[in-house]
């Protein structure tokens, strides 16, 4: 029979085959309606960008006619008082005084006039803020004055005299020769006040026989247009400039000037060459466009590429009946018109994605009430896989589904029921094994400590042995050598005094006593020799000092309290690890500070208490020594290792001995775990933990003392003893 092997498909949950196509469709008319919103918006960017630009044109064009007009009606007003005759030109001072008067009502740079004889007056406000009066005569040099004014305009004093020919001004005369109101050509005044850009007009003058007298000019500060412009709504996010026809730059709304200073003096420039590298950018892009700036005789709109983003760029000519011919530039970028309309879009997308959420949590709850019975089915059996047995299904309103759930409630039943027994015989069998378990770790861990313990005792103890042996051994024929160093240096002295005396007596007698005595060179053996029996005699002094202290530390089987001085057995017990204190390969010496006071004798187990100053020594040596293997030459000269020992009595009841190190120190959680019984930090086989906690015992249960640690990371370790001089009962 032919086999068929079945194809094994991807499963999807039923939520998802039932909620997915519903989900399309929504999604579908959303995409839709936000294509429209953004086609709808494009539109309205076209219209919105021609009215503001064109109100911004009104704008500017509206304050160049009212700004610019005003230093004309002035000079025709002081033309029409001088032909009437009620100003007298050749009364400088009352007309310098009138002027001044003038400058306190209009916000210009300068009022003046320039005569036909080389004589003037004016009014200026050369530092923007304070009016002075200036009065020049014809003859020069030195021929000029400024003054400063009271708040009348009288003259209070000079404030500088210089020299001033007004027939070699353009402000004079252009005006002159054109024998009409003009405006001379734009000019930058440089003085030690202040330094600005400005433009000039003039009007010639005449007495009432129509006699020329000379003329009358008002000048105008180009930066207040700048000022002006900067206060554009448009300014914020577009760009707002204004140039001659020639190209350069008289006004920007940018922060930047529409000049430049070059050794402390102004330069104008070209609208290409603008420090702003958008009005720079625009100024040429306009250029390439139009082909020479002569040829905009209309309002001409443009859009430009900056950055690889749209402007849109207005260009319109504005001119004056006096010879004034300029270019107002409006620039704004298309991001400005768009973000309104982003935002409307925005808003209509969230709507529509409101809209779409809403369907989709209906038909998320649809498909909930569909599949719920269901999934309550599958969670019950997968609870019934990981061993939950009392499980039972609800009845659903679904006939399928409740006949579903009736079959599912009595498996379970039944399943629960077999389970139940089984799992009651596994826990009372566990409960035994959990029992004896508790017992059997309980013993091993007291068998454990035990066997530390006395490993540790035999050790010592096995240390102790050795060491008296070894002192014993040593002591014998030490104290034979040097008892009989004394007596060997006496026998010498009698013999180097016979010598001497046979000297004397035969001094030249025997030439073989005289060659030998050369040979072995009797002077120096003489010498030498009574400084070979002090060495010796200070080596046995040391060694018998060494064996002294190895009879002192190996104590340990001392099982009674004894009176002994405890700096006896510190200073045994550092002999014992002599070898580990000095200079080792990429291992300093450590340097042992010793700070003792003043201590009686005290009674205690001087074996025992020497075991435990062996353990906090090496413990210190220990960790010196894993600091310096981290560390580089120059870093152990500059922070050698130290072992301090300071002792000291209190209140004539205890003594304290204290031993610190330079080490790292021990973490806070560590520190409070050294004295528990197996706990160390060191590698397998380096130590056994057992050290600080039968050092703890010795000292706490077998001396009635307190065994302390202090230590903070970065600065070392200090453990601290302190036991009773006199035991109780003792």
């Amino acid at each position: 029979m032919k086999k068929y092997k079945l194809r094994k498909f991807t499963a999807f949950p039923l939520q998802m085959v039932l909620i997915v196509p519903f989900v399309l469709q929504i999604f579908g008319a959303v995409s839709l309606v936000g294509y429209l919103s953004f086609k709808n918006g494009r539109k309205e960017v076209q219209e919105l960008v021609n009215k503001l630009m064109d109100r911004t044109n009104d704008m500017v064009e509206q304050h160049l006619n009212s700004y610019l007009a005003i230093p004309h009606k002035i000079n025709q007003i002081n033309a029409d008082a001088i032909a009437m005759g009620l100003l007298d030109v050749r009364d400088r001072k009352t007309l310098g005084k009138h002027f001044w008067k003038l400058m306190q009502v209009y916000d210009l740079t300068y009022i003046g006039t320039g005569l036909t004889t080389g004589e003037g007056a004016g009014a200026a406000r050369y530092d923007g803020k304070t009016v002075t009066i200036d009065d020049w005569g014809a003859k020069l040099p030195n021929n000029a004055k400024n003054y400063a004014t009271d708040d009348q305009g009288n003259r209070t004093r000079v404030n500088s005299t210089y020299d001033y020919n007004n027939f070699h001004e353009s402000w004079y005369t252009e005006p002159i020769k054109a024998g009409k109101p003009i405006w001379s050509r734009i000019y930058i005044w440089n003085s030690n006040q202040e330094s600005y850009i400005t433009a000039s007009t003039g009007r010639p003058i005449y007495d009432a026989q129509n006699r020329l007298l000379g003329m009358v000019g008002s000048d105008i500060h180009l930066l207040k247009l700048s000022e002006f412009l900067r206060r554009l709504d448009v300014s914020r996010s577009g760009q707002v400039f204004i140039m001659e026809r020639n190209g350069m730059l008289i006004a920007n709304s940018s922060t930047e000037q529409p000049f430049t200073i070059v050794n402390q003096k102004i330069q104008r420039l070209q609208a290409t060459d603008s420090p702003d590298p958008a009005v720079k950018e625009i100024a040429k892009q306009i250029q390439q466009r139009v082909h020479g700036l002569e040829s905009i005789t209309a309002p001409r709109k443009l859009e430009l590429k900056l950055r690889g983003e749209r402007h849109f760029v207005y260009v319109t000519p504005w001119h004056d009946q006096y010879g004034l011919d300029w270019l107002v530039v409006v620039s704004l970028p298309e991001k400005a018109f768009m973000a309104n309309i982003n935002a409307n879009k925005q808003t209509t997308i969230s709507l529509c994605l409101g809209a779409l959420g809403t369907a989709t949590i209906i038909g998320y709850l649809t498909s909930i009430w569909i599949t719920r019975p269901i999934l309550r089915i599958k969670l019950a059996s997968q609870a019934i896989a990981s061993g939950k047995l009392d499980q039972t299904v609800d009845h659903s309103n679904i006939q399928e589904l409740n006949i579903l759930a009736q079959s599912f409630n009595y498996m379970a039943g039944q399943l629960n029921e077999l389970f139940t027994a089984i799992e009651a015989s596994n826990t009372e069998l566990e409960d035994r094994v959990e029992e004896r378990t508790i017992e059997l770790k309980t013993t091993l861990s007291e068998l454990q400590r035990t066997q530390a313990q006395v490993i540790q005792s035999e050790k010592m103890s096995s240390l102790g042995q050795l060491v008296a042996g070894v002192a014993h051994e040593i002591n014998n024929p030490v104290n034979f050598i040097h008892g009989n160093i004394t007596h060997l240096h006496e026998y010498t002295q009698d013999l180097l005094r016979m010598i001497h005396l046979y000297q004397e007596r035969h001094p030249d007698d025997d030439p073989e006593i005289n060659a030998l005595a050369e040979e072995i060179d009797l002077e120096f053996l003489t010498d030498d020799l009574q400084k070979m029996l002090s060495s010796m005699k200070m080596g046995t002094d040391r060694i018998r000092s060494i064996v002294l202290s190895l009879r002192n530390f190996s104590r340990m089987d001392e099982a009674e309290f004894k009176a002994v001085n405890i700096h006896e057995g510190i200073e045994s017990t550092l002999l014992i690890l002599q070898h580990r204190l000095k200079n080792q390969p990429e291992l300093p010496a450590i340097e042992v500070i010793r700070d003792y006071g003043n201590l009686p004798l005290v009674e205690c187990y001087p074996g025992q208490l020497n075991q435990v100053f062996m353990n906090i020594l090496v413990n210190a040596i220990d960790a010196l020594d894993e600091v310096n293997l981290k560390h580089t030459h120059e870093e152990k000269k500059a922070n050698p290792s130290q072992i301090t020992i300071r002792t000291s009595a209190n209140d004539h009841q205890w003594v304290e001995i204290a031993i610190a190190d330079n080490g790292t120190g021990i973490p806070e959680p560590l520190k409070n775990r050294i004295f528990d019984p197996f706990f160390t930090t060191k590698p397998i086989g380096k130590g056994t933990g057992m050290g600080m906690a039968i050092s703890y015992q010795i000292i706490t249960e077998k001396h009635g003392g307190k065994l302390e640690c202090f230590s903070k990371l970065g600065t070392g370790t200090e453990l601290i003893i302190q036991i009773p001089i006199k035991q109780n009962g003792h």
